[in-house]
């Protein structure tokens, strides 16, 4: 099993932490788990400890909060502070309520797609005709939007639910051009024009850095 499906279908189990009274642990979404890895490692973060819930469970939005809620309460005795390395995702403001109960921080922005563009700029482009991907969904786009759609066996319903598009943005995380060259074929398998737009980690990077260094 690749990483990716690995990531999907099961998550990112918590590694046995070292044991200090100051680390933090990261709930996120198997989506995110390549670039939380990257910048952990990347900038030195190593006082954060990293779990992530199955990316899957963004095809039943619904189920997030409760996903999150067992998994803090689980690891919530071990940890000075718990992150929640998840924006609202569809879940219509209750993973925002069950932060404040908890008295967890979590993502700003309405998904991924924000936090990686940055919310602000996300929200200023006003794109409502652009379907977007990051590097994951690039290589996960059948398990996430092929299969789950019906398309795999009913390729005519692509009018139906992509009519009303008229470009796939690959929101792009790192350099790589087998990534970037299977958001192009993508994109012409839904009849979209295409554009590639390097983001970097952008808000994900900003969060980190702020809990990291408040943390430390």
């Amino acid at each position: 099993m690749s990483a990716d499906i690995w990531l999907t279908e099961r998550g990112l189990p918590l590694a046995a932490p070292a044991l200090s009274p100051d680390r933090i642990l990261l709930i996120a979404c198997g989506a995110l788990a390549h670039e939380v890895l990257a910048l952990r490692r990347q900038r030195g973060f190593d006082h954060l400890d990293l779990t992530c819930l199955p990316a899957k469970l963004h095809n039943t939005p619904e189920r997030i909060p409760d996903a999150v809620r067992a998994a803090a309460e689980r690891h919530r005795a071990g940890y000075k502070e718990i992150k929640l390395l998840y924006a609202d995702c569809g879940t219509g403001g209750r993973l925002t309520a069950l932060c404040d109960e908890l008295g967890i921080e979590m993502l700003p922005g309405a998904h991924c797609y924000a936090v990686f563009d940055g919310v602000e700029t996300f929200a200023a482009r006003g794109e409502v005709t652009s379907f977007f991907l990051t590097d994951f969904l690039v290589r996960q786009f059948d398990a996430f939007v092929w299969r789950p759609l019906g398309l795999d066996r009913h390729p005519e319903l692509r009018d139906a639910y992509f009519g009303n598009y008229r470009k796939l943005v690959h929101l792009a995380q790192v350099e790589d051009a087998a990534t970037s060259e299977l958001a192009a074929r993508h994109a012409a398998r839904l009849g979209l024009a295409f554009e590639r737009r390097t983001t970097g980690y952008g808000d994900l990077g900003a969060a980190l850095e702020g809990w990291a260094r408040a943390g430390s």
